[in-house]
């Protein structure tokens, strides 16, 4: 297991209760009021609203493995940014435009039944993810740059049904798909002359090409558990298309179905910028 960050502490909220008044009494035949809404989160002056946390996943050794590994990630999300003379991003009732950074981490290729392949390196992927979220549903899109074992640029778009039971509580589920460059494709499933002698003739020659990697279908759920901390869970199945689903590597010696589970802890935190 890849232990890459250490773990936060968790804080506990003491609750009250206030007893009914005069104004909370209704005569004997007149209806009782309907219930407000929930109140949207209140920013204040804040200028930078995010989140930052903790999460551990459970998830392929590397891109077609059919063996899983745990490791924990860090969890960083922007909510809020208010840019003077830009305008803002993000909002307290989670509606609208929003923008934020996209991480991803690939665990090592090497060794099992990989025999006569090259390595590859822990892959780690840094960029942006945008999306527009209505009342009950969202669209997204990412791209990332790789670095590390592999390299080039890939990405993911999608698109979510949310329902929220309470205001404590967000379901969302919808598909995906994932998408690389032939720089990156071809460090994971491509398969050189020179690896074709090595193994022994059993990963034949191939060429990964750019374009989709991957389809599926991923969902979470999110619950504040006090004010202001989150726990969220996320699961996914992708199965791997194209020339990723097609590669030897996926064939001869891994899965092109691949699952993922994370669970993450974070805190909301408020700045005032400007």
């Amino acid at each position: 297991m890849h232990l890459r960050f250490a773990a936060s502490a968790l804080a506990i909220l003491l609750a009250t209760a206030l007893p009914a008044g005069a104004a909370d009494v209704y005569a004997p035949y007149d209806p009782n009021p309907a219930e407000p809404a929930p109140a949207a989160y209140d920013y204040g002056g804040a200028d930078f609203v995010f989140e930052l946390g903790l999460g551990g996943a459970y998830q392929p050794d590397y891109l077609g493995s059919d063996d899983y590994e745990g490791s924990f990630y860090p969890i960083f999300s922007v909510e809020y940014l208010n840019l003077p003379g830009l305008g803002s991003f993000g909002g307290p009732d989670g509606r609208g435009f929003s923008i934020g950074p996209s991480f991803k981490y690939i665990g090592e290729r090497d060794g099992g039944d990989l025999f006569g392949l090259d390595k590859v390196d822990d892959t780690y992927e840094i960029g942006l993810k945008a999306s527009y979220t209505w009342d009950y549903a969202e669209v997204y899109g990412a791209v990332r740059y790789a670095f590390g074992g592999a390299e080039g640029v890939t990405g993911d778009i999608g698109a979510n049904l949310i329902v929220r039971p309470t205001d404590r509580i967000e379901l969302k589920a919808g598909p995906t798909a994932s998408l690389a460059s032939s720089d990156y494709m071809g460090d994971y499933f491509s398969v050189s002359p020179e690896e074709f002698v090595r193994s022994g003739g059993r990963f034949d020659v191939y060429e990964a090409e750019g374009g989709f990697q991957s389809v599926g279908v991923k969902a979470s759920a999110r619950y504040e558990v006090i004010t202001d901390w989150f726990v969220t869970a996320d699961a996914s199945w992708e199965r791997l298309v194209g020339d990723a689903g097609d590669s030897p590597v996926v064939t001869k010696a891994g899965d092109d179905d691949q699952f993922y589970f994370g669970l993450g802890l974070s805190k909301r935190f408020s700045l005032d910028l400007f």
